[in-house]
């Protein structure tokens, strides 16, 4: 599991001085990484979609099923993978683990981009997934540098990073979509004919190419030799490692509320990632919004942007007059209504779309950095292993990420073409449910009143 430390400033340099570059350069490779993981958003139902009806899978509910098979299959790797890596980077630094990652996407979006079945898209998801634990490094980075009061901030530039590569990757996805037909010459030739996502795919390995050029030539390496744990004993014991402190952050009081918390969180958010498309390609007589590639890239572009205005400026504003628990709940409350509203916006009023979409935008940004702050203060009040409680986190944060488009793909599979209280709306109704369950569970928590104490002072 990732080791959570600080180390203190060098000498003749102050802290200011010696944390600067590496957050901005940190930030940079976030963001240039999430740009080229976003940029599939748009085109990845589509593509599925055509791989599913070439191998002659006609049922729509069916074909639409292998659309969640796929996007889980990236998140199964890093729950599968992100132990591996965390073992890795404690034994030999952060920084050639945050490259490694950038290479494995160089490679494996080309290979997705040039996939003629489903079994390949599933390969190349699965290998890109498993090379790519850059976020979880990059928090365990922050971690290395960062003083108490300063973790909630860093952690929304990690976010606003995100944000900013959801906001921008996307849009540029859509635009590159089936150039043969959106753009034309020079890309009117078989290649672009026959492999109508290769050229997202391509720019996308370009991205990440240059992140990595980024972060070899000036990223910083957070933990020292002497803090690196020996290199004795399996790479796959810390698989085991995550899966034993899953257990047992699940006997603490009070964390254990806050991880389950943010599972709920995640499984409704990660529910909408699929199905969204699903719902705005459909056709307008079927009850959808006929949506094409590059206008899915438009309204994931205005969720990025939200996302970015939320985590890199007002939350820490809004930290410093509101405390975390409440905005939390605020933020899930949020997210939860703006998708389960999804798939009640009419094709002829379809700009409504962007409230649905401002909802789950503006409760992420509230949710996300605030239930990592609590939790952190919760943790560190009590006397508990930080690095112990958040890779408890993050391995049910995969979970969830599995299996919420897996279960909304499912859903939607049985009652796409379905009548009465069973149709397409399901999926977005229990996404909503679940945002209900994790704020009653958040009206039920009863923090320390130190956690308390500073989750209203940062």
């Amino acid at each position: 599991m990732f080791q959570v430390l600080y180390h203190p400033r060098k000498a003749g340099m102050s802290l200011t001085e010696q944390h600067r570059s590496p957050m901005g350069i940190l930030f940079l490779v976030v963001l240039v990484d999430m740009i080229g993981f976003t940029i599939v958003i748009p085109f990845l139902t589509y593509f599925v979609q055509d791989l599913a009806t070439a191998e002659g899978i006609m049922d729509v509910g069916s074909r639409d099923l292998w659309v969640g098979i796929v996007i889980a299959t990236y998140s199964l790797a890093q729950f599968i993978f992100t132990p591996v890596l965390g073992s890795l980077s404690d034994r030999m630094g952060r920084r050639p683990i945050l490259m490694f990652g950038l290479f494995s996407n160089t490679v494996f979006f080309t290979v997705f981009g040039l996939s003629g079945s489903l079994a390949m898209a599933l390969v190349a998801r699965f290998l890109a997934g498993a090379g790519n634990g850059n976020i979880a490094v990059a928090r365990a980075y922050i971690g290395d540098i960062s003083e108490p009061e300063m973790i909630a901030r860093r952690m929304g530039m990690i976010g606003a990073a995100f944000g900013l590569g959801f906001m921008i990757g996307p849009f540029i996805g859509g635009i590159l979509s089936d150039p043969a037909n959106s753009i034309g010459a020079p890309f009117d030739g078989q290649l672009w004919i026959d492999h109508p996502y290769l050229l997202p795919c391509l720019f996308s390995s370009a991205l990440s190419l240059a992140s990595l050029a980024l972060a070899v030539t000036r990223l910083p390496e957070t933990l020292p030799p002497e803090s690196r744990t020996p290199s004795d004993g399996s790479l796959f014991s810390g698989m085991g490692g995550m899966m034993t402190n899953i257990v047992k952050v699940m006997k603490f009081p009070t964390v254990s509320t806050l991880v389950s918390i943010n599972f709920l969180f995640m499984m409704g958010f990660s529910m909408m990632h699929g199905t969204f498309i699903l719902y705005t390609s459909m056709t307008p007589v079927d009850g959808g919004l006929g949506w094409s590639e590059l206008d899915n890239g438009w309204i994931f572009a205005f969720i990025g942007l939200l996302g970015v205005i939320i985590q890199g400026g007002l939350i820490g504003p809004l930290t410093d007059r509101f405390s975390m628990p409440r905005l939390m709940i605020v933020g899930t409350l949020l997210c939860g209504v703006g998708i389960a509203s999804i798939p009640y916006v009419r094709h002829d009023v379809s700009w409504l779309i962007f409230a649905s979409s401002a909802g789950l935008a503006i409760g992420n940004g509230l949710f996300s950095p605030t239930q990592s702050s609590v939790l952190t203060f919760e943790a560190k009040s009590r006397g508990y292993e930080l690095g112990m409680v958040m890779g408890a986190q993050e391995g049910f944060g995969a979970l969830a990420r599995i299996i919420g488009p897996l279960f909304a793909a499912y859903l939607w599979s049985l009652t796409v073409q379905g009548t009465g209280l069973w149709t397409y709306h399901t999926c977005f109704r229990v996404a909503g449910i679940i945002f209900v369950l994790a704020i009653l569970l958040q009206l039920r928590l009863r923090l320390n009143g130190e956690s308390v104490n500073k989750s209203r002072m940062v």
